[in-house]
Order: structure tokens, then sequence, then C-alpha cells
């Protein structure tokens, strides 16, 4: 029951309904460098940021304002002025050069995401993504309107990096997968889990299995040359064969389609599985009562916006690999964003 206090000034409210406020400080901080700015050296004031970043002063001076008000940029007052330097948190998430950077995660919030949350209201309402109003692209063919440009795959597949190097390891550890020698990663992207996997498994092979382009993209900037235990596969996993395997890992791959097309894809990867193989599934899980966590029922409200899929809870993933053929299904949680489900043949 809401206090007394709750209903004559209900905070919690105000706060929901600015909170893009909040997104969007953030974003800009980001987007024009402001913690790669005071990385290094001294405390800065808003008049040497501005100068550096070539933007107004009073425009500056409001920005690192609000970011120490979040919490993102420290100040303290010399000689009259304020100084401004970065957090330990920001100096290792919000900057380009870290190796734990979200910067390109904030980026693809700000530049993609955002625009098609303008359109909410219609997906709800339609029931499907929102891809056509948002950037002028048909929405029939999915990763056609996700990939609709090289510099828009590009931003994608740095997403997913950032993603992986925060969440990866718990992922590819909650169970051990040093029995599968062979691992095949469909939608394997920039390949950061495929680096993960050879890291943490040194025995095991890892082959990146995505579209041409995405291949192409992955060895020209993501994957080195010298990761000798990764390899690519070009081809589209619903329609060109899967090469046989011990492990098929689908990393948020699932939560992209719709039922009938996730077990169509399931079905697919247990015939081409080796006995005793399985597949690992990797995706952010509801609780089975969709009470929470409130994380992924806000990405399932993403997956209408942007995908023909949705967020799942534990037993209806677990349901899907079971009608595929997979047995001895376990769900491990991780206690981050991203769980993992894995199921034996």
């Amino acid at each position: 029951m809401n206090s007394v206090s709750e209903i004559e000034y209900p905070r919690k409210i105000l706060d929901y309904m600015e909170g893009f406020l909040v997104s969007k400080t953030l974003f800009a901080a980001c987007e024009l460098g402001v913690f790669d700015f005071l990385q290094a050296g001294p405390p800065r004031s808003a008049a040497e940021v501005a100068g550096g970043l070539k933007t107004s002063v009073d425009g500056m001076e409001r920005l690192l304002a609000a970011c120490v008000g979040l919490q993102l940029l420290h100040a303290h007052t010399q000689n009259g002025e304020a100084l401004y330097s970065n957090t330990e948190l920001s100096n290792i998430y919000l900057t380009r050069t870290s190796p734990k950077s979200l910067y390109h995660s904030i980026q693809y919030n700000s530049q993609t995401i955002y625009l098609c949350w303008h359109y909410l209201t219609d997906a709800v309402r339609e029931g499907r993504n929102q891809n056509e109003k948002a950037f002028g692209v048909s929405s029939c063919d999915l990763f056609d309107a996700l990939y609709r440009s090289d510099e828009e795959m590009r931003k994608f597949m740095q997403l997913m990096n950032s993603v992986w190097n925060i969440c990866g390891r718990d992922v590819v550890t909650a169970f051990d997968l040093s029995p599968f020698k062979t691992i095949y990663d469909l939608g394997g992207c920039s390949g950061a889990l495929a680096k993960l996997c050879v890291r943490e498994y040194p025995e095991s092979m890892v082959t990146i299995f995505d579209l041409p382009k995405v291949v192409h993209t992955a060895r020209e900037h993501f994957v080195s040359s010298e990761e000798r235990r990764i390899s690519f596969h070009e081809g589209d996993f619903f329609k060109d064969p899967l090469p046989e395997a011990d492990l098929y890992i689908l990393a948020r791959i699932l939560h992209d389609w719709t039922n009938t097309r996730s077990l169509e894809l399931l079905t697919k990867v247990y015939r081409a599985c080796k006995p005793g193989g399985g597949v690992l599934l990797i995706e952010a899980l509801l609780n089975e009562d969709r009470s929470g966590p409130l994380t992924t029922q806000l990405y399932s409200l993403n997956m209408l916006v942007q995908t023909e899929g949705r967020e799942r809870t534990p037993s209806e993933y677990i349901g899907l690999m079971a009608t595929a053929g997979f047995t001895d299904i376990r769900v491990q949680r991780t206690g981050k964003i991203y769980d993992a489900i894995l199921g034996r043949k």
C-alpha cells in the first residue's frame, strides 16, 4: 500500500516520467567525449572542458553539473571555481579506451534504440516492430533492417562486444564446457564470446557462424588473425546447412524470433549436433511468473519495437528445447543480465 507521503507527492512517477532526461544526459556526455577528456590529467573547469570539446561554456557547465548529480563526475571548488574529474566507475565504463568500456553500447542505445522507442505506442498497438517508421527500411527481413548499412552493422557488432566484455565470462563458465571440443557460435557476430570460450577452454576450437558481411567485418575489425583456435563459417543459420559440432552456442539469438522460428532453429541444431553434444542458450530470463526482473521486462518491450521476438521464462525455453529433442536441460542463473541454459543430445 502506498504511504500518505507517496500519494501527496508521487516521487516514483515523477522519476519515471523524467527518466529519459537521465539517459540523454549520459548519452550526450559520452557523445561529446566528456569522460575521455577528463580521463587523464588534473581536474578541469567547465571552460577548459568546453574549450577542449568545442562546446559552449554555458551548456557544458550545465551538463557537467548534471553528471555530478548523477554521480558520474566528481567536483570540487578551487578559488571559487568548480573543477571536474571522472569517478572510478566512469573511467572504467564510460571512456572509449577502457577494456570494459560501455561507450559503444551507449552509442547504440542513443542513436538506434532510442529512435525506435519513439514508436513504442505504435508497436504495442500494432504488435510488430517499428523499423520502417524509425528508419524508413522494410521490416520484412529482420537483419536487413538491423544491418541496414555497414555503419549500422559495425555499431551493432560493437554493442555486442561491449555487452560480452561485461557479462561474457559469467555465461561461458556457467557450465563446464570443457568436454565440448568443437563449438559453433551461431550468430557469433564480433567474436567476443568465441574469444572468451577459447580463453576459458584451451582445448576447444570455436567457429563463428554468421552472415558473410558480418564475418568479413569480424575478421577485419574484431578477431585477430593470430587467434588460431577461432575460425569462421559464412552462412545463414535458417537457410544453410549447419556443420556437425559438439556444442552450439545461441547467445541472444532466440529472443529475436517467434516461437515457431526458434523451434525451427533448435530442431536444425539438434539434427546437426553430435550424439552427446549440446546447445547452450544465453538469454535474459524472465521470472516464471513474469514479475521481473525489470530489465528483462523492458528488454522484452525492446524486442517488440525492434525484432520479431520476445524475452522468455526458463520454462518457455526449456519447452522449446525439449520439443526440438534436447534432454537433461539445466538452467544456471549468473546474477547479471544474462543467464545460461544447457541442453544435451
